[in-house]
């Protein structure tokens, strides 16, 4: 994953005071703009805290320090030009003075996302086949084996649509399609392929 290193920001450049961009890592949303210095982007990620440097107190301000809402560090990166940082983070509570999830809206991306780090977690768990791993089991059985996991997961959540319990609806449908990103990282492909059909048919 990508990660900031404080000496490559073109500080001279943005006479040392570059925008950060703050994300929830977990879902995408954008939570608030502030503004870092180096020292401030230095204490952000030594200390775990989002920094920011505060241009009213003309001094460094630790997210949360009087609400309690703090915004753990993550990871970040730097914009092609070195002069923005994108931090990805997770927020404790409102991060808006307001009482806001946002500074810019409460409307949070859905969580598909999750399913792009989810692949990710299975490529690797299929070029690595770490010991332990329920993952490295199925690509070690084979095609076969996942193939009869994904009819499997099939069969019973169609069994549980019948009974009409959402609990096992879920649970079922989250087997299924974790079983069907294995099934399509074995055979080379992954989730956005499959999207990528859908989008077309939508066209």
């Amino acid at each position: 994953m990508p990660d900031i290193n404080v000496d490559q920001v073109d500080w001279e450049k943005v006479d040392g005071l570059v925008p950060a961009v703050i994300q929830n890592v977990n879902n995408g949303h954008v939570l608030m703009l502030g503004y870092m210095n180096q020292a401030a982007l230095s204490h952000t990620i030594n200390s775990g805290k989002v920094t920011f440097f505060s241009r009213s107190k003309n001094r460094l301000w630790t997210k949360g320090e009087t609400s309690g809402n703090w915004i753990d560090y993550v990871r970040g990166e730097i914009d092609c030009d070195a002069d923005t940082i994108l931090i990805q983070a997770r927020p404790h509570g409102p991060v808006c003075h307001t009482g806001s999830i946002s500074c810019f809206n409460d409307v949070a991306p859905d969580n598909t996302q999750f399913l792009g780090r989810l692949g990710l977690l299975i490529a690797e768990r299929h070029a690595a086949l770490p010991a332990g791993s329920y993952t490295t089991s199925l690509f070690a059985n084979g095609k076969a084996r996942i193939a009869q996991k994904v009819g499997e997961e099939g069969v019973e959540l169609a069994l549980a649509l019948i009974k009409d319990n959402q609990t096992e609806i879920t649970n079922e449908a989250a087997d299924l399609l974790f079983h069907i990103m294995v099934l399509l990282q074995d055979a080379g492909l992954k989730l956005g392929d499959v999207i990528e059909v859908l989008e077309e048919r939508h066209r």
